[in-house]
């Protein structure tokens, strides 16, 4: 919900409670003060009778305004609301009455004087009435003046919300927010503009560290590599130094591999892999599986590929790359002799099943996600595969599942694409 909504919403609220208890109060207002006059007409007619009785001795003969009936029955007396008979239309009207007791002619005569108060309920009803279209009308008003001058005032606002959807790190650009009077918003504008400048520093920062140290540390590895390479082709090296310097060999071919694994991972999550280009994936499919394939033999894994469709995805071809050969070399790795590798390729997912070791029970498929996760600790992997493959998947914003089956022990990765480019 977007703030103005819900700002008028309560705007809105606060404006229908006080609008209906106002127009209650104003109801009640008018009918009680209509009410009185009436009242206060009867008592002056009833002083009046009084005072010309006392004075005269009988009824003044000039009739009053409504009706006035006598009765030398004993009467209920007071102010009460009643029904008459309207002569002329012929219908009940209500009628304010009073009845008091007055001696006349040396007799008690009970006095009833009534008013109707059709009239006065009509001028009610008019009163409320505009008093309400005034009220209704102010009410929409304002809350039209208020919609009307939060989207203008906030406009600023909505602006620096389309500048902060269009930042892109990666173009090394400052933030270009528009001017605004108001503070709030000038502080706003003027604290993400900083932001975006530091930002844009730190990540200047970080890429050419990243690129250093890539770039620093794998001459150092590739050098002793080939040292020990020579050192263990060299005819005189003693006995008891062969293992030892094997060892060592083998610990900096893993070092080269994790140093390969974190640099690629530090290159996705700075997306520093901006140029993608149409790739056929099926055809880089088949090239990946025909790489594989001494090391699928020497496994004994029985191969079972079904292509039903020629995706093209827009890749970096790198990541490309990288992506199909983690997906394969994990599921060969961790696959057992004489096992099952079923890759299915379709327009929408790539799904690679493979036989492999049974999981424990505190172990659950999504953690081998994590960085150096793996399920046996003395593997030689520097367990960044997976981790790898959930980078890219991200990067591109395709998603990728982890099903393992306890029955047959069947490992199963799924990524789900996209969109795919529509083949030419």
């Amino acid at each position: 919900m977007k703030l103005l909504v819900a700002t008028n919403r309560y705007y809105l609220l606060l404006a229908t409670v006080l609008f209906t208890a106002g127009s209650v109060f104003l109801y009640y207002g008018v009918r009680w003060t209509l009410q009185s006059e009436v009242e206060e007409r009867l008592f002056q007619q009833r002083d009046y009778l009084r005072e010309q009785v006392q004075r005269t001795g009988r009824l003044p003969g000039t009739p009053f305004e409504g009706r006035m009936q006598l009765s030398p029955q004993p009467q209920p007396e007071g102010l009460r609301d009643t029904l008459l008979l309207e002569p002329l239309e012929n219908e009940l009207e209500p009628y304010r009455q009073l009845t008091f007791r007055l001696p006349l002619n040396g007799r008690t005569q009970w006095v009833s004087l009534s008013k109707a108060l059709l009239e006065t309920h009509e001028v009610q009803r008019l009163i409320v009435l505009l008093l309400v279209g005034v009220l209704g009308t102010l009410l929409l008003g304002v809350v039209g003046l208020n919609r009307w001058l939060t989207r203008r005032l906030w406009a600023p606002f909505e602006q620096t919300l389309h500048q902060l959807r269009g930042y892109d790190v990666r173009q090394h650009q400052v933030l270009q927010l528009p001017a605004t009077h108001i503070e709030e918003f000038a502080q706003l504008n003027h604290t993400l503009t900083h932001l975006s400048e530091r930002v844009a520093a730190d990540y200047v920062l970080l890429k050419e560290f990243t690129e250093n140290a890539a770039h620093e540390t794998r001459t150092p590895l590739a050098i002793m590599q080939a040292k020990l390479e020579q050192l263990l082709q060299l005819p005189d090296l003693p006995a008891p130094a062969g293992p030892l310097v094997g060892d060592l060999y083998a610990a900096v071919q893993r070092l080269a591999r994790l140093h390969q694994g974190l640099t690629l991972l530090s290159k996705i999550e700075n997306q520093q892999f901006a140029a993608a280009q149409p790739v056929p994936l099926a055809g880089l499919l088949r090239e990946k599986l025909s790489q594989l394939e001494e090391f699928m033999q020497q496994k004994n894994l029985q191969l079972d590929v079904q292509i039903s469709a020629e995706p093209v995805l827009a890749l970096h071809p790198a990541l490309a790359d990288s992506l199909l050969s983690n997906l394969l070399h994990n599921a060969i790795r961790h696959n057992q002799p004489g096992g099952l590798l079923r890759v299915q390729l379709s327009a929408i997912e790539l799904v690679i099943t493979n036989t492999g070791p049974a999981l424990a029970a505190q172990q659950a498929p999504a953690q081998f996600f994590e960085r150096f996760r793996k399920q046996n600790a003395a593997s030689e992997s520097p367990g960044l595969g997976l981790s790898i493959v959930q980078s890219i998947t991200t990067f591109y914003g395709f998603t990728v599942a982890y099903d393992y089956a306890p029955d047959s022990a069947r490992h199963t990765l799924r990524v789900r694409f996209a969109s795919a480019v529509p083949r030419p």
